[in-house]
């Protein structure tokens, strides 16, 4: 399973929020070069960044950030927050990422990405940020009636290149991944997930492993390497390839 460090921008710095609240953000880097780098040399082999100030505003604030840190680094970069349209998404693929992420657009104009998918295969993901099971839509701020597990199916026959899957009541907590919900993604999903939110030890990294069969291949880990509860190299070591020992006895039973 790929463990893939987050670089959240907001102002040009380095950041995270709790629980998606804009009124609660820790700042640890003026130097997101810097850290993504960081990042790079610890073994990391992709590296996801979300514009916070795109997201909730739309604006693209953060691309010199962003084109900076393409150019830095030799691992792909994917990004999110704010990509809203065909013109934006082709915009970022031109400064050097490897995939974009449309959420809020996922919801409301399904139809364009398909049409992005089919003209960029592998480099179009969907980003589900999901609140009491239901999405969340403009850097979280809007809720929506549909359920994150009714998205997921609907784009099983497109060509994206996998679904990111955010569980907002755990994003930013260290509090441990949403198990039941991101297996019930994996479940609807018929691309590969990506789990995002909650991760706050070595145990949870474990635990997602008894979800790589349902086709949970990747997790996203923030706060919890800024923090140093998790080493990235000693995780990544730990993980491999997803070829660990088996998951603790009893974790997919506690899950259903």
């Amino acid at each position: 399973m790929q463990i893939i460090p987050a670089i959240d921008l907001l102002g040009g710095a380095c950041v995270r929020l709790h629980q998606g609240d804009y009124d609660q953000v820790t700042r640890f880097s003026d130097d997101p070069v810097s850290q993504a780098l960081s990042w790079q040399d610890q073994g990391a082999r992709r590296l996801h960044l979300v514009d916070l100030d795109g997201a909730r505003s739309g604006q693209p604030i953060n691309d010199a950030a962003v084109r900076s840190i393409t150019e830095a680094l030799s691992i792909p970069v994917q990004l999110g927050g704010g990509v809203r349209s065909a013109e934006r998404a082709e915009e970022l693929l031109g400064c050097g990422l490897e995939r974009v992420i449309l959420g809020t657009v996922a919801l409301e104009q399904p139809e364009l990405v398909v049409e992005l998918a089919d003209r960029h295969p592998g480099k179009i993901i969907v980003g589900i940020d999901a609140r009491h099971g239901k999405v969340a839509t403009r850097g979280w701020l809007e809720n929506s009636d549909t359920e994150a597990t009714a998205l997921a199916a609907s784009f099983s026959e497109s060509a994206i290149a996998a679904i990111i899957s955010t569980d907002i009541s755990t994003d930013g907590t260290l509090a441990g991944p949403n198990l039941k919900a991101l297996r019930q993604m994996a479940e609807a999903s018929a691309v590969p997930v990506i789990a995002s939110g909650g991760v706050g030890c070595m145990a949870d990294l474990l635990a997602l492993l008894a979800l790589e069969p349902l086709g949970v291949e990747a997790v996203i880990v923030g706060r919890a390497l800024y923090d140093g509860r998790i080493d990235l190299r000693e995780a990544l070591m730990g993980l491999g390839d997803g070829r660990l020992q088996d998951p603790p006895t009893g974790l997919l039973n506690d899950m259903a």
